[in-house]
């Protein structure tokens, strides 16, 4: 038995869930620019109110570990870290991209990949490919915006699922027949499922030293072929 409170707050969305052994059983989103600091503890307490439940009856707490927004990703982890530790109960971190991926694993069709992207400002994104099973195939990393679809080897093999806030930096470069552009964002509800499987995996964070994946320090180089940088 298992009840997790998810927080996501990486980009413009500031979303709380609650799951039961997996089961989404509440989801509250609020899609507003620079709200986090004051909105995003409200949505945690009404989420808690509307549940008939306390933090005490948790079990865990999972938030976005980034990419993403500095100061959503920092008030987040903040949050559910203050939880966590006054509440004496695990802290999970999920990757957001890999989080935001999970959102449309349930529509696939045939051996297709995902390709999550999220806004690093400028011409930059950050950007990560995954399998229909979410097996990582190219890892996290940023890209510079230039001429071209790198994502041509992928398309030839079968569909590719584009979503996230940074598509639409590059959404022309991506026209083809098996090009799929979602509008999908990041959402607590999909940091809750993998959250639970980290739960059952007892794969936690130390509170301590847990800190978002800022990506603050990254240093792109162009190219001019492949856009994803190793």
């Amino acid at each position: 038995m298992s009840r997790i409170l998810s927080i996501e707050s990486s980009t413009s969305v500031c979303s709380v869930a609650l799951h039961h052994d997996g089961r989404l059983e509440a989801l509250m989103e609020l899609h507003q620019e620079n709200v986090h600091a004051q909105q995003l503890m409200l949505l945690v307490e009404q989420l808690m109110e509307r549940s008939g439940l306390t933090v005490d009856q948790l079990d865990a707490v999972a938030v976005s570990s980034g990419p993403g927004s500095y100061t959503g990703l920092r008030i987040g982890v903040s949050i559910a870290k203050g939880l966590a530790f006054a509440h004496d109960i695990p802290l999970i971190g999920v990757d957001t991209l890999k989080a935001l991926a999970k959102r449309v694993q349930p529509f696939l069709i045939g051996d297709a990949h995902i390709v999550p992207m999220l806004d690093a400002r400028r011409m930059e994104i950050y950007v990560a490919v995954y399998d229909k099973d979410l097996k990582v195939i190219r890892p996290l990393s940023p890209q510079v915006i230039e001429e071209g679809n790198p994502y041509l080897d992928l398309l030839e093999m079968g569909p590719v699922y584009f979503l996230g806030d940074g598509v639409g930096k590059l959404s022309h470069l991506l026209e083809h027949p098996r090009s799929m552009i979602l509008d999908l964002l990041p959402s607590a509800e999909a940091i809750g499922y993998l959250a639970f499987e980290k739960f059952v995996n007892k794969d936690f964070e130390d509170l301590a030293y847990f800190e978002p994946n800022y990506l603050k320090d990254f240093r792109v180089i162009s190219a001019k072929k492949n856009l994803l940088l190793s």
